[in-house]
């Protein structure tokens, strides 16, 4: 049956028919794509895709109007994308190489559009055109100027099979339409070689699973339908056939008998898909090599149609579905009524990637700029060693330089305290306590919160952290000073003896203090070395050769400096080795209340002491309520320790052995208490000082020596030869990026500029 509408004499949607808005719709998405925004967003396309001899490349030339390359094999080895632009100028035909990756294969950080020679007036020179422009892309490496005007060797094989790179045309003129699409190549079914196949697969994939890919499937009308992997890679991505186009090719080459079969498709009753199957009939081989003309192919398929059954007795509503021409304007209208409804997503979209990708730049480094590479160093060495000053002097964060060290000062005070004499102001006789056993070393009260589990000098409560004498491995008794006193005596007087005793147990004392003095400058040489090292890595990490020397010059420095600190505590011992002080206040206070508290540690004659006698009283016994009380009238605070001041000096204990065992003999305990109190009064005013002094020192010359008279500063710009004669060269050696972090800001960058400019686009179409 005849079709009722007349001949199409343009392709598709002529210029009657094409709508201004159906227009400005598919030429922003054009200029969108010329940005290569489309590597970000989701841009609305439609892809022509099918197997090997579909009849794909016959179907492209009737809807563009233009002659392809043929040859045998595979004709499509690149991507072509067509934009169709209806105008009433002249026919016109641009044709520029687009380039997505690289020689390796690699993403390009931003796509590259050349122009590929001027536009062409004469449709018959587009095919021998494209056929260049396939193959200066199959040549990365050749110069696309030599492809374009040189001869081409056709019999030397390109140094590709397929790329992802592709060719664009940009068609105007009078009779075409307003449509784009991408013409992708044939889907390999046997024959190819392995690699060949899974390129061609993964580059049809990387199209048709975008969400805004309309598929244009091919399926040839002449081999199985289940055999033609096309349908099956557009089932996989759109399963529910919601944005695929059938096309029914070669229809006059039906094996007869199915013809019903394929009727079917076109009824939409058989793999039925949302916006139907077309069919299209395209002229033979003959018909190509007699020259036939567009307009002639296109008036021969109307005459297929009309004329041949089945298709000829279809109804009106399925023969809606035959031709080129009806394809071609279901495919604008599915095309620009997608571009519309995905305005308002793009827009988002672009919003909220621009903001992403200017946050992601904010992050970065900033970059170094032009000119003055020597003034940029210094500038960067002024900014660290300034920001050196800052936190050596310390920063208020719990990670900080100082905050790390407390914790080490806090161990060696304790440790240089841990050095005390453990004095028991009685004799080492076995039985003192009438079971056989020593006497226990009776804590001073004054001590109470310094020492732990016993109770430490009161007068000491507030000053220190509890510390107690392990086990009695250290203890020195009365005995044990008046034998060495004993030993030391010459020629002097009776009851004098020789400052050498005191001398002596001082030195042992500051032995000790070695080890911890020496252990705290380790650690606190560690923790400086690591965290400058972390400030040196957080203010250079943009500039690595930088980084580096700055690195082993700040590490170099701080070496020498602990050299230096190492002779400041060497110097603090060797004058500790001396007993003296100028803080004579402390001393005699320190040294009464010792005197006051062993007094009440001695047992006199054998009974229990004083502390003992206060500490559990009888039963009924008021008598030290009496005295504390009557006390109270005369001072506003007292001790037990007060009590130990009015006590008699009693007697001590003598190893005057005669056969006999140890007898207690009147002497002199008050005098060997008076000349212990002052060794342990000076070593409590030793230590306190030493335990500053360590610090302090540590602090002075290793840790501060950082932000003295800018000596680092001067050593850094001598290191690294800034005012050398070679000094701008080397400069700009040290401002050199890492490779990472300058590719990632230029790509940063280069996607900004994408998203500006089709955001820019789609603001103008909303104007």
């Amino acid at each position: 049956m005849p079709s009722e509408r007349e001949p199409i004499h343009g392709v598709g949607l002529s210029d009657a028919q094409s709508s201004r808005q159906r227009r400005a719709l598919l030429d922003l998405i054009n200029r969108m794509r010329n940005t290569g925004v489309q590597q970000d967003i989701d841009i609305p396309m439609i892809a022509v895709i099918g197997s090997q001899s579909a009849g794909k490349s016959s179907l492209i030339e009737s809807i563009s109007g233009i002659t392809l390359p043929r040859a045998s094999g595979t004709c499509t080895r690149c991507p072509t994308g067509c934009r169709l632009s209806h105008s009433d100028k002249p026919w016109q035909c641009s044709v520029s190489l687009h380039f997505t990756t690289d020689e390796r294969g690699e993403p390009l950080k931003q796509v590259r559009n050349v122009t590929f020679g001027d536009p062409i007036a004469d449709k018959a020179e587009v095919e021998e055109r494209i056929r260049r422009a396939q193959r200066a892309i199959l040549n990365p490496h050749t110069n696309y100027l030599h492809i374009l005007q040189g001869d081409v060797d056709t019999s030397v094989d390109s140094e590709l099979t397929f790329s992802m790179n592709f060719v664009s045309l940009q068609i105007t003129g009078r009779d075409i339409a307003d449509l784009s699409f991408v013409d992708l190549p044939g889907l390999i079914a046997s024959g190819g070689s392995p690699g060949d196949i899974g390129l061609v697969t993964n580059l049809v994939t990387s199209y048709v699973s975008r969400p805004s890919c309309i598929i244009l499937l091919t399926v040839a009308c002449e081999t199985d339908f289940e055999n033609q992997g096309a349908h099956n890679l557009a089932k996989v991505h759109d399963p529910e056939g919601k944005r695929t186009i059938g096309v029914l090719t070669k229809p006059n080459q039906i094996p007869a008998g199915e013809e019903d079969r394929w009727l079917r498709f076109l009824r939409n009753e058989f793999e039925r898909l949302d916006n139907g199957w077309y069919s299209v009939k395209q002229p033979d081989s003959q018909a190509l090599a007699a020259g036939i003309s567009w307009s002639e192919a296109r008036a021969k398929e109307l005459e297929y149609f009309s004329g041949t059954t089945p298709w000829s007795t279809l109804d009106f509503s399925s023969q809606q579905y035959l031709g080129t021409s009806n394809l071609t304007e279901r495919c604008s209208d599915v095309l620009s009524t997608l571009i519309a409804r995905r305005l308002p997503e793009l827009q988002n979209e672009l919003e909220i990637l621009l903001q992403a990708t200017e946050e992601n730049i904010s992050k970065l480094p900033t970059a170094p700029s032009d000119g003055d590479p020597v003034g940029q160093v210094l500038n960067l060495l002024s900014d660290f060693y300034r920001g050196i000053s800052k936190y050596v002097e310390g920063t208020p964060t719990a990670d900080g330089l100082l905050q790390s060290i407390q914790p080490l000062q806090m161990r060696f005070r304790k440790a240089i305290r841990a050095t005390a004499p453990d004095f028991r102001p009685y004799e080492k006789v076995p039985g003192a306590n009438g079971d056989g056993t020593l006497r226990e070393f009776v804590v001073p009260e004054f001590l109470a919160h310094e020492e732990s589990p016993y109770t430490p000098p009161e007068f000491l409560a507030h000053e220190e952290s509890p510390y107690t004498p392990p086990d009695d491995r250290s203890a020195i008794y009365v005995d044990d000073v008046m034998k060495r006193a004993r030993e030391a005596m010459t020629r002097e007087l009776p009851n004098i003896y020789p400052f050498v005793v005191t001398e002596h147990y001082i030195r042992n004392a500051v032995l000790q203090w070695q080890e911890p003095a020496y252990t705290l400058l380790k650690e606190v040489l560690s923790i400086l070395l690591k965290k400058v090292k972390e400030v040196v890595r957080t203010h250079f990490e943009q500039y690595p050769y930088l980084q580096q020397i700055v690195t082993a010059t700040v590490g170099d420095y701080i070496t020498s400096s602990s050299k230096a600190t190492t002779d400041r505590i060497a110097w603090f011992l060797n004058a500790e080795k001396r007993a003296r002080t100028l803080n004579s206040h402390y001393y005699c206070s320190y040294r009464d209340k010792f005197f006051a508290h062993y007094k009440g540690c001695r047992p006199n004659y054998g009974h229990a002491t004083l502390y003992d006698n206060t500490s559990q009283p009888p039963e009924g016994s008021n008598h030290v309520d009496d005295i504390l009380s009557n006390f109270s009238a005369l001072v506003s605070q007292h001790t037990r320790s007060d009590l130990a001041k009015v006590l008699p000096s009693d007697r001590t204990r003598t190893l005057c052995d005669h056969g006999e065992g140890p007898r207690i003999l009147p002497g002199r305990a008050s005098v060997q208490l008076i000349r212990w109190c002052r060794w342990l009064s000076y070593c409590v005013v030793a230590y306190k000082r030493f335990a500053d002094n360590i610090p302090i020192a540590i602090d002075e010359e290793l840790i501060l020596s950082l932000d003295k008279a800018q000596r680092l500063e001067s050593l850094s710009r001598q290191r690294l030869g800034i005012h050398s004669a070679d000094g701008e060269r080397l400069c700009a050696e040290y401002l050199q990026e890492p490779s990472n972090i300058s590719q990632r800001r230029a790509e940063l960058k280069k996607k900004k500029d994408r998203l500006v400019m089709a955001k820019k686009e789609l603001m103008e179409l909303c104007l």
